[in-house]
Formats: C-alpha cells, structure tokens, sequence
C-alpha cells in the first residue's frame, strides 16, 4: 500500500486470485474518504478495517482512499473521484453531508454514499448503525457497576445523533438503577484528547464513577483508567487502554454493509436509501468485558441484548420517545430524558 497524503488517493491491494468473483465480470471502482488517518482504533480505524476486508472478500473490486479529508476539502476530493471514473464515492464523516450533497447534483452518473447524514438523491444514499442500541446495552451494565448512581458522557457536539447515544445511554443506566443519573461534559469536538482527559476529570471530580463519551480516542478510557472509574470505550475495541476499570466498549462493524453494498453495485441493484444497520446484522456490538466486570451484570446485558435482537423490545419502550418514528430518532431528537441532568447547549 502506498500512501500519497491528504491530497492523494491510496489504492488498496485487492485480492487477485481466489476472491468471490460472483455476478458478471466488470470491475467495481470505490473510493473512501476518511476525516482522519485509520490508526489502530477509533472511527476511521473502524472503516478502514472493514474497507480492507471486503476488498480483499472481491477480486473484481478496486478501493481507493483518501486521509484526512476535511469538511472544507471534501468537495474537492468527492469531484476527483468522480472525475476519475469512481463507480461509487463514499464519504465517512458527518460534516461531509452537504458537500456531498451538491456535488452529487453535478455528477449524475456516479454514485455516493454518505455515513451518519440525513440528505439523499437519486444518486446518493446514506447510511448508519444502530449505536444507540450498545450504547444502551453499555448503560445497563454503568448503571448495575455504579456506585455514586452518577454516570458521564463526553458529548462531541448538540446534535440528534449525540443526544440519541445519550439518552440510550441513560436509558439503559436506570433499567435497574432507577437512582442513575447522566452528567454530559460537552466537547465542540470529535477528537481532542487532552480535552476528552479534562472532561473525564470534570465528570469524576462532580461524583461520576462510570465515563462514557463518543470521542474518537482512547483518551476517555485512558482517564478513567488514571482515576480508578469505570470507563466504556467507543467506536472501536479500547480494553488494552482501559486496564482493570474497563468496563466495555460500543463498537462498529461496517463490513456487513460495506460487503452489501459492492455487490449492489455491481449488480445494478444499488438504490439511495437509507441503512441503519441494527445489532441483530452485527453492524454494531459490544466490546469484550473488562477484567473485573460481575458475571451479573454481563448476564444482564446479554438478555437486554437477546430481547433487542428478538426483536421483543426497543430500547424506547416506556419512555418519552415510545411508537417515534425512524425519521424523529434519527434526524430531529432534540431534547433528554429524565434521567439526564443536564443541558442542551
């Protein structure tokens, strides 16, 4: 693999021989655009793994990807893939969507799709996981392990998709603890560290004893770790970063979507809807446990998580967003639940 920077395309190895070659012969070009460099954990991490694993299922499949593509230069890559005969552009970030969106307009015949956004065209589709439902699966367990009934979450930012982690979040804390309550430290980011570490404290120094957040970092679990709390991991597999106060962590897995739509693709079956991939198509999960975590609490998470993949409850059931429609849980969530005290800026 050989890495040409922000402004460059790198093109992944594809399996030559021995991959699925199913449907007719003609070759599927990809590009991915990634706000950050893939790394071995977070966001990207987890995008880039998946991209990585269906490239090399299809050996009629050419991937290209593109790091540390900012909201401000997204347009300019999205029109070199098109301008260069990309079959289908994808773009992983949230601040990518109305870029996308525009340049979709003037690119007709190619496709794109669009993680984590709310926008779509006749050539553009979207698409997200269901974290909401580890997130509450996370609350269950913070919630049983918690001490002070005080629980925190580092929210990135005031947007539906932050407020629906953390009411799932809080949800699941008060299933049996009706005592729990969620403090939110807000970050005005998706990655900052030292900030995430700051928060971290704040959230323990007002009496928190489990940390949570939707950071792209292991920084959340590495103060938590510093200050003897419970921490649950996000995005992507943190344990080795969390110690003995691990708790879990809420974990993507794109591959099933990814593998999904390269096959539409190719075989003129692609449409621009929207997924929302739920936990019983493992678009999501959770993180192993951590060391010292009661075989109690993991007993009582695997039935929440049974009754969600059965299909026997959402995680809504009984509270104020009861019977609201896709479309409001994703897009327009604007308020908490009761059990979060605090804010919305």
């Amino acid at each position: 693999m050989k890495g040409l920077g922000v402004a460059g395309v790198t093109a992944l190895a594809g399996c030559s021989a021995g991959g699925d070659s199913g449907g007719d012969s003609d070759t599927v070009q990809a590009a991915f655009a990634y706000l950050t460099q893939p790394g071995d954990h977070g966001w990207t991490a987890e995008h880039h793994e998946a991209v990585e694993a269906v490239d090399e299922k299809f050996d009629w499949l050419e991937v290209s990807t593109t790091n540390e593509v900012s909201n401000e230069d997204v347009g300019r890559i999205m029109r070199q893939y098109a301008e260069s005969g990309q079959d289908i552009c994808v773009g992983t970030s949230f601040g990518y969507m109305d870029t996308m969106h525009e340049v979709a307009s003037n690119y007709e015949d190619t496709l794109f799709e669009h993680c984590a956004g709310f926008r779509t065209r006749e050539n553009m589709g979207r698409y997200f996981a269901h974290m909401d439902q580890t997130y509450f699966l996370a609350g269950v367990a913070a919630g049983m392990v918690s001490e002070t009934d005080t629980i925190g979450f580092l929210a990135p930012f005031p947007i539906a998709e932050v407020l629906r982690f953390v009411n799932a979040f809080a949800i699941g804390g008060a299933l049996n603890n009706e005592d729990i309550s969620v403090r939110v430290r807000w970050m005005d980011s998706w990655f900052d560290p030292p900030t995430a570490k700051q928060g971290v404290n704040s959230l323990v120094d007002s009496g928190a004893d489990v940390v949570t957040g939707a950071m792209d970092s292991p920084a959340t679990v590495e103060a938590t770790k510093s200050n003897g709390v419970w921490g649950i991991g996000a995005n992507s597999p943190m344990k080795s970063f969390g110690g003995d106060t691990y708790l879990t962590g809420v974990v993507y897995n794109w591959e099933p979507f990814y593998t999904q739509l390269m096959q539409d693709v190719r075989n003129d079956e692609w449409d621009s809807d929207f997924y929302w991939g739920h936990i019983r198509d493992e678009a999501v999960e959770l993180d192993e446990w951590g060391p010292q975590v009661p075989s109690e609490v993991k007993d009582a998470v695997e039935t929440e998580k049974q009754a969600l993949v059965d299909g026997d409850r959402t995680i809504w059931d009984g509270t104020k967003f009861e019977g609201e429609s896709d479309e409001f849980l994703f897009s327009e969530m604007g308020s908490f639940v009761p059990e979060v005290d605090s804010e919305i800026p």
